[in-house]
């Protein structure tokens, strides 16, 4: 890729295709693959990364959200979708596009049999959450009774899958818990395949499920953070290449004598005579105002560029006094060398949550490197 002149997202569809194809080696032949691109698409591109994906032959596709599901749709993409946190006011749009509602209570289960009758709906697919240790959402055992009453009832809903939800399956030292996670789920969903007589998808799987219990797969699998080139271990990481590269470039370098400061409320007081960079890249694009007096770092010329003072919206400093650099030079914010996993390290983050930060104001960049 040429050398950026603005702040962008470049976006490598090949390392996508890597991490998938990786990702799927893991698992049997036959084995149904989900891929999750909430949060448009874990801050890449939703709509790209699901094209791509479905061109790569993903069985279904994840959203967190209605309107996630809705762009898609509108995008052309007609792959099952399942919406994992539904609400009943969205019952309407997403039967009018296809989607496919995680049912995850009782009171979810009646009020979505209630739309579907009302609506003439027959065999419409829902997903059954189940709780088994994360404690968020989904049914518990004591549910099925409850839920087999009202499956025996119409035939408005069919349940297309049965899943749950690993707490701690990138952490072997939670291997037990873990295992009793599964366990409780195989439980749960043979007793309600002996109820309603047919066996739908079953998957609890995430990355980490994938790589670290292969007993686990059942019959579909489901990724997110590794699809974009993270697996919550380094040995993992060594097989995944990230997907996003955020590049900026250095808008003006100032030379700051001893004494002077840097930034709002004076958050860097000069020590020594220093050079330092602002870049046009800030809070508003997804750098937290927790980086910043001695946390965080870009990299220009393949060297490491602190964080000056205090993250401004729009704006960051770093510090150049060593680096052989000039206006207009590029930054990497982070990618595949100086990746968001060790940025996001150093104020005790994780992947996630710097890379679904970016800004949706920051221009995409589709390549294959």
């Amino acid at each position: 890729m040429p050398k950026t002149t603005q702040t962008v997202l470049e976006i490598d569809l090949n390392a996508l295709a890597n991490n998938y194809q990786y990702l799927v080696s893991k698992v049997k032949p036959g084995t149904k693959f989900m891929a999750v691109v909430k949060a448009y698409g874990y801050g890449s591109d939703a709509v790209i990364i699901a094209k791509e994906l479905v061109g790569l032959g993903i069985d279904y596709l994840a959203v967190a959200y209605t309107n996630e599901g809705e762009t898609l749709r509108d995008a052309k993409i007609e792959t099952p979708i399942l919406v994992l946190h539904p609400l009943p006011v969205n019952f309407e749009k997403i039967v009018s596009r296809c989607l496919e509602p995680s049912i995850y209570s009782r009171k979810m289960l009646e009020e979505f049999i209630h739309f579907a009758e009302k609506n003439k709906q027959t065999n419409y697919p829902i997903h059954l959450k189940f709780n088994t240790g994360l404690n968020r959402l989904g049914f518990v055992e004591n549910d099925l009774i409850f839920i087999d009453n009202l499956l025996s009832k119409t035939e408005s809903v069919k349940v297309k899958s049965m899943f749950s939800h690993l707490a701690a399956s990138e952490d072997l030292n939670e291997k037990e818990f873990t295992l009793n996670q599964i366990e409780a789920f195989n439980r749960i969903s043979e007793k309600l395949i002996s109820k309603i007589g047919y066996t739908p998808l079953l998957h609890c799987a995430n990355t980490s499920g994938i790589v670290n219990y292969p007993d686990a797969h059942f019959n579909m699998v489901r990724s997110g953070i590794g699809l974009y080139g993270f697996g919550n271990d380094k040995k993992e990481n060594s097989h995944l290449k990230p997907i996003a590269t955020l590049k900026t470039i250095i808008s003006q370098i100032h030379s700051i004598k001893k004494g002077e400061s840097v930034g709002y409320n004076r958050g860097l007081i000069a020590e020594q005579d220093t050079r330092s960079a602002t870049l046009p890249i800030g809070h508003a694009d997804g750098i937290s105002r927790s980086y910043g007096k001695g946390k965080g770092w870009v990299t220009i010329n393949g060297e490491k560029a602190p964080i000056l003072g205090n993250v401004c919206m729009d704006m960051i400093m770093v510090n150049v006094t060593n680096i052989d650099c000039e206006e207009g030079d590029e930054a990497i914010v982070f990618g595949c060398s100086n990746t968001a996993e060790e940025l996001s390290a150093a104020i005790n983050s994780i992947s996630y949550e710097l890379i679904t930060s970016v800004s949706q104001r920051i221009k995409r960049v589709i390549c294959r490197k």
